[in-house]
């Protein structure tokens, strides 16, 4: 059984009734779920491929994957472990960071809009957008006005996307408080993640009732029927790796991508190619 999430019903969001150690769509435990993950591979990676080479028929479609969640949720996970399972060469990522002083002096649409993949790849935004409704509301870098008409800019845009061939997949990675703990923890006990640390991301759970206020009004508002949310569970990081895997393989089977007719005679290629003089 494929380990999809529903999608999230349309209607106020109570981001503490969906449990964050769930599996939904998945009966095996972690064993099973890492087995899963590695079978989806190769129809993941035959069907990028096939998009990937639409591109060259001056298909404008792509798939754009929106990982949102509080610190070690686990993007980078997913990164690894579940897009890894596709050709690097037709994937872009791009990772949001503070806006820079350039961006700043942009509507905050300008750098997402910079960093939408070409057609025929996979894109996928490790944060997104919606950190100028997340952290913009929480920490009050915006008035809530204009946090209002940013909710209403996303659906635009994500609109527009759909519009121009952009396929748009977003996942909430819903974490506990006290996983979120454990993993932090788990970096000051090993040499080698001291580098992931960041001091930053302990005072930021004083403020996670806030976040997660900020985030139910957010998925509530930003929940359309072009660009629908999943909120998958990922204290269970193997069944986070394989929940998205399997939202993404069923982006790709909806879009059907076909392998590009040839625009050349075949039988007079392979004619030329038998009766070529050796070479040398």
């Amino acid at each position: 059984m494929n380990a999809i999430p529903s999608r999230l019903p349309p209607g106020p969001v109570d981001l503490t009734s969906v449990a964050t150690d769930d599996t939904p769509g998945f009966k095996g435990g972690k064993s099973a779920g890492e087995q899963a993950l590695a079978d989806l591979g190769p129809e993941l990676s035959d069907l990028q491929e096939r998009l990937f080479a639409e591109r060259t028929t001056g298909s404008p479609r792509r798939l754009l994957l929106v990982l949102q969640g509080m610190d070690t949720s686990g993007k980078g996970g997913i990164l690894r472990h579940t897009v890894g399972l596709v050709d690097p060469q037709g994937v872009k990522i791009t990772g949001f960071k503070a806006p820079t002083d350039e961006e700043r002096a942009h509507d905050f649409l300008w750098r997402i809009r910079r960093a939408v993949p070409e057609p025929g790849f996979i894109g996928v935004f490790d944060r997104s957008q919606y950190e100028d409704v997340l952290i913009g509301r929480v920490h009050q870098l915006a008035d809530a006005e204009e946090i209002e008409r940013r909710y209403s800019a996303i659906n635009d845009f994500e609109a527009e996307l759909l519009e121009g061939g952009t396929f748009v997949v977003k996942c909430m990675l819903h974490i506990s408080a006290e996983e979120q703990k454990r993993r932090l923890l788990a970096r000051l006990d090993n040499p080698k993640k001291y580098w992931k640390f960041n001091p930053a991301d302990v005072d930021e759970r004083a403020h996670w009732a806030d976040y997660r206020q900020a985030y139910e009004t957010a998925l509530e508002r930003t929940n359309t029927e072009v660009a629908p949310w999943y909120v998958v569970p990922s204290d269970r990081k193997w069944y986070r790796n394989l929940a998205v895997a399997g939202l993404l393989l069923q982006a790709l089977q909806r879009m059907a991508p076909v392998w590009p007719a040839a625009d050349f005679d075949i039988e007079e290629q392979r004619g030329r190619l038998l009766d070529e003089v050796p070479v040398s």
